[in-house]
């Protein structure tokens, strides 16, 4: 066995190596943590319920999907931008991965 070059932080109480964490937040919100809830409409019938259903960046506008051999590509709507609503985007196309 081998001595650890880099010892774990110290930790007394609510402080780890001097940062008192017990100041932060507990818990921090999705909007607040810069991402939302976001539906994927359009594109092929067949893809997967969960991969229709995204958390994404709130500044994302266009979302890349890997599927059957290609992409789908999405782009959110700008039209659809309610409180507790996910963002809606909408299928543009697909492309195919080179080989």
């Amino acid at each position: 066995m081998t001595a650890s070059i880099n010892p774990a932080p110290a930790v007394r109480g609510s402080f780890v190596d001097g940062d008192d964490r017990s100041a932060w937040p507990a818990q921090v919100g999705a909007d607040a943590a810069g991402v939302v809830e976001a539906v994927l409409e359009g594109g092929p019938a067949m893809l997967p319920a969960e991969l229709r259903n995204q958390r994404v960046s709130t500044v994302e506008s266009k979302i890349k999907v890997r599927y059957y051999g290609g992409y789908e590509h999405f782009e959110r709507d700008p039209a659809v931008t309610l409180d507790g609503v996910p963002t809606v985007f909408r299928w543009t196309g697909r492309t195919r991965i080179a080989e």
